[in-house]
């Protein structure tokens, strides 16, 4: 009797604490920071799209939830330092979207999990070891399945502007992942019969300095190179090109929305959400060397056709079928 008696002591109280310490992890306060190199303003969408999954998962902020932002409002020189700020105010995770941000996150701390969001090669990057296993702090998405999609993206601006052999790729240089995305393209454009023109920019100051230069080399065409300045710069990127008379091929819609031509990548406001369920994962106990990075396995091409008319282009009727939005 006093064995059983003692047994059940011992049971109740294992549950008893049991039921405390999930009381006090229901109870705490998570501090995440979110890293981010363009302005708010120019991802308000998709940070509202993982701020809603992060609802429905459970994460209130204001509640259990704190999210300390960082923008590095489209200056990419300022992430490290962000980047350690966040790291000093000793957050419980961190999001960085882009590559870039990835990277500064990763520089300033090995133990803080970071949940990384569209790099296009974050193996090449050094962010992970593999999709598979990325082993250490980092997990996440990425925005490619592979570099390829770049040369995909020619292939797409090639067989809508046909007539087209000389085409511009507007890069920044500052960001460490253009190396292989001119890799992709060099690649691609041979197979085709396009010569590249490798332009660099990444202030605003400097892109009538690149146009001037895409005109001089007689550019008829332009792929620009996903990176977050021209995204957050991107009306003046299209109202250059335009005036320019070079149809573009963009990474985000976004672009194509403020009137760039065209653009071939993923969603970003339909991806960003599943961030926030490495986010969830993590802060309930995962960790992100055992999160496989997600990849994409859906793309979209979407035309703007009041460009297409501004710069009396017609576009093909298989290209047309491909696409997934037409902007009017």
């Amino acid at each position: 009797m006093i064995g059983r008696t003692f047994i059940g002591s011992v049971v109740t109280g294992i549950l008893t604490a049991s039921r405390v310490a999930e009381a006090q992890q229901a109870g705490k306060v998570y501090r995440i920071g979110y890293l981010s190199a363009p302005t708010r303003a120019s991802v308000e969408q998709g940070l509202q799209a993982f701020l809603r999954t992060l609802r429905e998962l459970g994460w209130i902020e204001g509640q259990n939830l704190v999210i300390e932002y960082r923008w590095a409002d489209g200056n990419i020189e300022r992430l490290p330092s962000l980047a350690t700020e966040l790291v000093t105010q000793k957050v419980d995770l961190i999001v960085a979207p882009a590559g870039t941000a990835a990277l500064a996150a990763k520089k300033a701390t090995s133990s803080i999990p970071i949940v990384m969001i569209f790099p296009a090669d974050p193996i090449g990057l050094g962010l992970v070891a593999s999709v598979r296993r990325p082993g250490g702090n980092v997990t996440g998405t990425t925005s490619t399945p592979s570099p390829e999609i770049f040369g995909k993206q020619l292939q797409l601006l090639k067989e809508t502007v046909p007539l087209a052999t000389r085409v511009a790729l507007l890069v920044n240089p500052v960001d460490l992942a253009f190396a292989s995305q001119v890799r992709e393209v060099e690649t691609g454009a041979q197979s085709i019969g396009i010569r590249i023109q490798r332009v660099e920019a990444h202030r605003p100051e400097e892109f009538e300095r690149a146009f001037a230069a895409m005109t001089r080399e007689r550019a008829e065409a332009l792929l620009v190179a996903n990176d977050t300045t021209f995204l957050v710069n991107r009306a003046i990127v299209a109202e250059l090109a335009l005036k320019s008379r070079l149809p573009t091929m963009n990474y985000y819609r976004e672009m194509v929305e403020a009137g760039g031509f065209m653009a071939y990548a993923v969603n970003m406001a339909g991806f960003t959400p599943r961030a926030a369920v490495y986010v969830d994962k993590i802060l309930k106990g995962a960790k992100p060397e055992d999160l496989p990075v997600e990849q994409p396995t859906k793309f979209e091409l979407v035309i703007n056709m009041k460009t297409a008319k501004a710069l009396g282009i017609t576009v093909p009727s298989s290209v047309l079928a491909r696409a997934d939005d037409l902007v009017q």
